[in-house]
């Protein structure tokens, strides 16, 4: 009975040109809605609502693999310095889920609002690569093998001295590599994300008509910047490579990477080639076109990557390795919290200037009819 209330949905040729989807031909909303439309939208069938529902359940489903970390045997508080950089990560993931469907969910208000929304969208798409990096670099970095696992403190202890009678040595990394993880290699993540917001706003402004190809691009070069760790440790010896039998479960990291890097494939190519709409335009306005499918190929590389960043969390509780002469410090409030906070401060200034832009651009045309927009 409500939602006999909303309004009325449209095909492609009653809408501004900003408002249309490649291949999309009904199902869209008039940027006119209000807050409650938009909210009410989420329950009937209009071509955004399975973009909502595909990001915004998997906020539960990722909650639901992350929580059985803090209850592992030898982990820590949850409030632990040991797990700040698991719940940077974690901030980073709730972002983009929560950034993207309201997005989607309440572009329709008006081309300033549509515009401002998907820049946050890509602001957030950010946080979670360097909330990706910070991770990575606290728990597979080469020396990282995070210090104060069993201190809520914090505090440097080392769980296991030495290695058991028996079980050689792994070496220390390469120093040249080490010196691009200590030095280089979170600055050089933390310009990639702000260089990504930048070209992925812009595109919503010029470049448009290569505009998913560049967006998409942008975005799998994070995944080559913050993934370095990993690279390292899959083509040089694991430190878990002589640890017991217990520990087997725990060093499957290198699958779920391959699964991670799979679905993140799958993802831009059908991103980039907009099927199955493309090759039927019309049939899939509503459910099954290609950005629900991008939405769940995505969460789908996220649960595989936060099953990796669990399968190295595990080894180090279960089995950590001889500290190596350096150690990295261990995380602290500052190295985590502070550092993405002061990554978001500027993205968020990104956005603000584009936003200022947009609304010079649009503002004037919120309540204009569709003719009048061409």
């Amino acid at each position: 009975m409500i939602l006999k209330c909303v309004q009325p949905l449209l095909r492609h040729t009653d809408v501004p040109p900003r408002v249309k989807e490649s291949f999309i031909l009904t199902g869209y909303r008039f940027p006119n809605y209000s807050l409650r439309d938009c909210l009410l939208s989420a329950f009937r069938p209009t071509n955004e609502t399975g973009n909502f529902w595909t990001h915004f359940l998997p906020v539960f489903v990722f909650s639901y693999y992350l929580v059985e970390v803090f209850g592992w045997e030898g982990a820590p508080e949850s409030d632990a310095p040991f797990f700040y950089p698991l719940w940077t990560y974690v901030l980073g993931v709730f972002a983009l889920l929560m950034a993207s469907s309201t997005a989607h969910l309440l572009n329709s208000m008006s081309l300033v609002v549509r515009e401002v929304c998907f820049f946050v969208d890509y602001g957030s798409i950010s946080a979670y690569t360097f909330g990706s990096s910070l991770a990575y670099y606290h728990y597979i970095h080469p020396r990282g093998l995070v210090a104060g696992t069993g201190d809520p403190s914090g505090s440097r202890v080392d769980l296991n001295p030495g290695p058991p009678q028996g079980v050689p040595v792994v070496p220390d990394a390469v120093p040249g590599i080490c010196w691009f993880f200590e030095t280089l290699y979170l600055p050089l993540a933390s310009c990639v994300a702000i260089i990504c917001v930048l070209s992925c706003c812009n595109t919503r402004q010029s470049w448009t008509k290569h505009r998913y190809v560049i967006r998409t691009f942008v975005f799998l070069l994070p995944f080559f910047v913050s993934s370095t760790p990993i690279f390292y440790r899959l083509l040089t010896r694991s430190p878990y490579a002589n640890a017991p039998s217990s520990l087997a479960a725990s060093t499957s990291g290198h699958t779920f990477f391959y699964r991670h890097c799979l679905w993140l494939l799958v993802s831009a190519m059908v991103n980039i080639s907009k099927v199955p709409e493309r090759l039927a335009p019309g049939w899939f306005d509503i459910m099954g076109h290609s950005h629900q499918w991008f939405h769940c190929f995505t969460f789908l590389s996220i649960l595989d990557e936060l099953e990796m960043i669990k399968s190295e969390v595990r080894a180090i509780l279960l089995y950590p390795p001889p500290a190596p002469p350096s150690r990295l410090p261990g995380p602290t409030a500052a190295s985590t919290y502070g550092v993405m906070l002061l990554l978001q401060a500027t993205i968020i200034s990104i956005i603000m200037w584009f936003s200022w832009n947009a609304n010079r651009i649009y503002g004037g045309q919120r309540e204009k009819p569709e003719k009048k927009l061409q």
